[in-house]
């Protein structure tokens, strides 16, 4: 991503001046300190493959309506250069329960309109993967969702899909930029049409203008039909799925009616974290609402202490991460860690598809540069093929599409590090619907057994040695956290590894340039695409990667290692983030 530096008192003095703000927008810039200033204006929001994210304010570096439609322009316009048949195929929008989603959604659909851009606009709140879904259902030729994921709660964000469902690719994002470059911040038409969330609410494939049409019902029930038959374990699920113990948090998000939804289909009773069943945009139950952290967690923690349960769910505002909480064989409670959660999932899959006789010759696991090696030892068991993408879910579907088109592959499941995964086809990005369903499901199939999700997970560990991964994230803010984060990596590539807490460097990776040298000399080209990251090959299949975060102004740094015990993969994992944080101060 190139940040683009800007004047940032010229473009102050030009919101100040516009006849666009409210009398309360004016004050609230005239009361700005100088540092605020050129904290909000000092460069446009970063627009990339993820599209844009950033906190709710005033200012061209940050989400308000102004930059909704700068962006939404923009999009039209490269629309647009696609032809008369693009726009009328239109774009699928979508939004989460955060502050403002559902006024920035309606901001979208009005902008496409006035452009003669058709829009389809869910009628409430709907989550990442029924966006997907939906673009690839009323074959679109974009979708926006609306939503910052799982960041805090003064955040808001603009994510743009491409016509398969999956996150807009780099070339087209890239022509996306060049347009929303050229488009001023205000001036911007929109249809005049009365649309609000109140006055949409229930309507499903209704025209409320002649290109904006709401959908709704329609599309939410291709959905559930679709990902229901992705079930394995019916038998189990008839048998134990009424009286499973299972709790489940929306933690105030949009998972809460489709993940109820498809559990109920299935036959799968859940228990429901009452205090966090209903969108609020100020998650006020959570310090931020990630189903990462323990704290958010909590409350579905203690449900499942009073209801005798040994799993809780969670899944994040726009329901395309799931976060687990399972109890140990001491009883307590256990946070799983994304890794962990796409290896149960994929041991599941492979397991039934062996068991049912359904396991392809030719099936493949996709996964991250990121993410944990445990992964290729567990498909390799199965004689499933593993194959690495840069870090991006959109790179997951980019496989799907290409092997759908060829048949050379077939795909069985998908996961990153970060908490995303995607079962099925119907989708191009994150899923945390179909993976609720299919972790409930395989809660079901393990009791029908007699394990616990807890011991299978002990069981993989014990037949492919402890696998443990940590990453670790510095966050750098303003004009000069950027050029930080640029020296850092500069510094990282100039610096020949010889070794890292007493392991050697095999080799080391530099995805810009695209080559991997060994410590001998040799080099080899890299053939996955270009991306800002750097990677660390070391003994014993160890790997450390530092790479900048795509959508915030952090540095992430990324080790894995496997040991024979868990303590001591711990412990090597601690000594190389470590290492890695020492040796850029």
């Amino acid at each position: 991503m190139v940040f683009k530096f800007m004047d940032f008192e010229k473009n102050f003095q030009q919101w100040l001046a516009s006849d666009e703000l409210s009398d309360s927008d004016k004050a609230r810039l005239a009361s700005l300190t100088q540092e605020e200033k050129k904290e909000m204006f000092f460069c446009p929001l970063q627009f990339g493959t993820a599209g844009m994210r950033g906190v709710l304010d005033l200012g061209t570096n940050r989400m308000n309506v102004f930059t909704v439609r700068r962006a939404t322009k923009g999009l039209a316009e490269y629309i647009k250069t696609l032809g008369t048949e693009a726009m009328e195929r239109g774009v699928v929008i979508s939004y989460d329960t955060r502050r403002f989603s559902s006024e920035f959604s309606i901001e979208v659909a009005k902008v496409l309109a006035a452009n003669g851009i058709n829009a389809f606009l869910f009628d409430t709140v709907h989550p990442v993967p029924m966006c997907s879904f939906a673009i690839r259902h009323l074959n679109a030729i974009a979708g926006v969702m609306i939503t910052a994921s799982h960041n805090p709660k003064i955040y808001n964000g603009y994510k743009v899909y491409g016509e398969d469902g999956a996150q807009m690719s780099p070339e087209s994002t890239n022509k996306v930029v060049k347009f929303i470059d050229k488009t001023p911040y205000f001036g911007i038409n929109e249809v005049d049409a009365n649309l609000t969330a109140d006055n949409i609410k229930g309507l499903d494939n209704v025209k409320v203008h002649e290109h904006i049409t709401v959908i709704g019902k329609s599309v939410d029930e291709s959905y559930f039909d679709t990902i229901s038959k992705l079930s394995l374990s019916p038998e189990a699920v008839e048998k134990f799925g009424k009286n499973v113990k299972i709790v489940y948090t929306p933690i105030h998000g949009s998972g809460y009616i489709p993940v109820t939804t498809i559990l109920k289909k299935m036959g799968i009773t859940v228990n429901v974290v009452s205090e966090q069943a209903l969108p609020d945009t100020e998650f006020s139950t959570v310090r931020v609402p990630n189903p990462e952290e323990a704290d958010t967690l909590r409350l579905g923690v203690e449900l499942a202490d009073k209801i005798g349960s040994d799993v809780v769910i969670g899944t994040d505002p726009d329901a395309d991460r799931m976060g687990i909480a399972i109890r140990n064989d001491e009883g307590k409670f256990v946070l799983l860690n994304g890794n962990q959660i796409g290896v149960l999932l994929a041991n599941y899959i492979f397991l039934r598809k062996k068991e049912t006789g359904t396991m392809p010759k030719n099936g493949a696991l996709v996964k991250t540069i990121v993410t944990t090696e445990l992964a290729r030892a567990l498909a390799t068991s199965y004689g499933v093929t593993t194959f690495d993408v840069l870090t991006g879910f959109k790179f997951i579907g980019e496989k799907i599409k290409e092997w759908e088109q060829s048949g050379e592959y077939t795909y069985l499941f998908g996961f990153e590090e970060s908490y995303g995964s995607l079962v099925g086809t119907h989708a191009r990005d994150k899923d945390a619907v179909v993976a609720s369903m299919m972790f409930a499901e395989m809660v079901c199939y393990f009791d029908s057994v007699g394990k616990r999700v807890y011991d299978v997970l002990q069981d993989i560990y014990k037949r492919f040695g402890y696998y443990v991964e940590k990453a670790r994230s510095i966050t750098f803010g303003g004009l000069d956290g950027m050029q930080k984060m640029a020296d850092i990596m500069a510094q990282i590539r100039s610096t020949r590894f010889e070794e890292i807490d007493g392991t050697k460097v095999l080799a080391q990776s530099d995805f810009v340039t695209r080559k991997k040298t060994y410590a001998d000399g040799k080099v080899e080209d890299i053939t996955l695409p270009q991306t800002n990251a750097f990677k660390l090959h070391l003994e014993n299949g160890d790997w450390i990667c530092v790479r900048p975060s795509g959508t915030e102004p952090k540095l992430k740094f990324y080790v894995a290692t496997s040991k024979p015990t868990e303590s001591a993969a711990t412990s090597k994992a601690e000594a190389y983030l470590a290492y890695m944080e020492n040796s850029v101060k």
